[in-house]
């Protein structure tokens, strides 16, 4: 079976004196959905970079769906792996929502029916059908980023990247497009987010890789990294999360929960 994604000695460098991520080996398998977690400077968006062939690896390799990076243009590497910035407004510069989600596709040439198709396609899935000639920047910032992911879908990608999602996003909005990704997930799609927000990790994720200092030094579910008795050094553990591992001190809880929701449920069975 063909990975997704997978990196095999993957370490890389701006300059020849320090190194930013370091004997990286990582295998993501199709429809996999995965949080990418760790504190500033660990590497984590550099090594998303590296995935969508923005940047090469120094040393080792990286294979998109078993094709090997270096032998692949950025287009083709395009076609397989969708990427989401952090910054929606880096994404997005056409006059209209129709037309950016078309433009790619308009620079790929592809016929004009097919572009109306998948253009629609895109944008139902993301919710977007009835904006299709509101003005872009006129777009709340949850809209805009729900346009890039239409962008990104209409290109046809099996592999989807979001940086940060939660970045300079309010809850309802961080939710939408965490609710969005884990459609697309469902949906077939394999998706790689990079995160700070623990919650948002626990909530969505099945797997979880966290960084430290150049290298992966965790790799594992969300149970496994979060509800441990002891916490992990490199990262925090969502408020539910620590609130339930106290009660169960004095409650005859079954399990430490993830989620509000989980916590909840527990409680009401206690009752």
């Amino acid at each position: 079976m063909i990975s997704a994604v997978q990196a095999v000695n993957v370490s890389f460098s701006y300059n020849s004196s320090e190194t930013i991520i370091e004997d990286i080996n990582i295998c993501i398998e199709d429809n996999e959905f995965v949080a990418i977690c760790g504190r500033n400077g660990s590497g984590k968006t550099t090594l998303l970079k590296i995935f969508t062939g923005l940047l090469r690896p120094g040393t080792g390799d990286v294979f998109i769906r078993g094709k090997n990076s270096r032998q692949c243009s950025i287009s083709a590497i395009a076609s397989e792996i969708g990427f989401v910035m952090q910054n929606p407004d880096r994404q997005l510069f056409c006059d209209t929502v129709y037309n950016e989600a078309a433009f790619a596709l308009k620079c790929a040439k592809v016929p004009a029916n097919e572009i109306k198709s998948r253009v629609t396609e895109a944008l139902a899935a993301c919710g977007l059908l009835d904006m299709q000639d509101a003005f872009p920047p006129a777009l709340s910032r949850g809209e805009r980023a729900k346009l890039v992911i239409a962008s990104v879908l209409a290109m046809g990608p099996k592999i989807i990247i979001f940086d940060e999602p939660a970045g300079g996003q309010d809850y309802h909005s961080c939710c939408m497009i965490m609710d969005l990704a884990a459609d697309l997930h469902r949906r077939g799609h394999t998706i790689i987010f990079v995160t700070h927000n623990m919650s948002m990790a626990a909530r969505y994720a099945r797997r979880i890789i966290v960084m430290e200092n150049k290298r992966i030094v965790t790799d594992a579910s969300p149970e496994e990294v979060f509800c441990a008795d002891s916490e992990l050094p490199h990262i925090t553990a969502p408020q539910i999360t620590q609130l339930s591992r106290e009660l169960r001190k004095c409650l005859a809880l079954p399990k430490t929960a993830l989620t509000v929701e989980s916590l909840g449920e527990m409680l009401l069975e206690l009752k």
